[in-house]
């Protein structure tokens, strides 16, 4: 929970970042609008789930990546090193999350809302959430260690999220009533799957990165 709190209070004190989030989903909106104006939901669900990769990919990313070498010296004779991974992803999953309900609220006051079930939409959005954050949170892990290599986290990141978002965007269409799938369960199951998937190769690996 400290290590948790930790983070909340880093993100407070750097309130640009937060703020440049959330001026960029916003910003994105609103030129989605005014471009298309009218909106199919077909296009929206696309519109929705390009935005919340791209708010994880600017949220996410940096969780290790901005943490100074002196610091993660710091945190390696202090805290076990799964606790860390473990508030890393928890931390960046309620973040994910929260912009994702701000990006659907303000994509539907604009172009109105095409969301007919909204208990599962609710749903694919939190899984969605937690498996982006993980992916991301290790990639940026990965990548902290390999001298902030951008170009190591795009390929590690793009074959890790395709699935996820293929996924997303199944569900979506279902939640719209875009389509009629007998087998939503079977997609809820595979979301959840792959999720604890990426988390288990996390919890798997990073002790080594931590070593190394």
């Amino acid at each position: 929970m400290r290590l948790l709190w930790r983070d909340w209070i880093l993100e407070w004190r750097t309130r640009y970042a937060l703020s440049g989030i959330v001026l960029y989903v916003l910003a994105t909106i609103v030129l989605v609008y005014s471009a298309l104006i009218d909106i199919q939901p077909k296009i929206w669900n696309a519109i929705f789930w390009v935005i919340i990769l791209f708010a994880a990919i600017s949220a996410i990313v940096k969780s290790f990546v901005q943490e100074s070498q002196s610091r993660q010296l710091y945190y390696y004779n202090l805290v076990h090193p799964l606790a860390l991974l473990f508030a890393k992803i928890i931390y960046n999953t309620t973040l994910l999350f929260l912009l994702s309900l701000l990006s659907w609220a303000a994509l539907s006051l604009l172009t109105g809302n095409p969301v007919k079930e909204t208990g599962l939409f609710v749903l694919a959005i939190f899984l969605g959430s937690m498996g982006l954050s993980i992916a991301f949170t290790f990639v940026s892990a990965i990548s902290a260690k390999a001298q902030n290599s951008a170009t190591l986290m795009a390929i590690l990141g793009f074959p890790v999220i395709i699935p996820i978002l293929l996924t997303l965007v199944k569900i979506g269409a279902n939640a719209l009533r875009l389509i009629r799938d007998t087998s939503i369960s079977s997609d809820i199951l595979i979301l959840v799957a792959i999720n604890l998937v990426l988390l288990s190769v996390a919890l798997l690996l990073y002790p080594f990165l931590w070593r190394d």
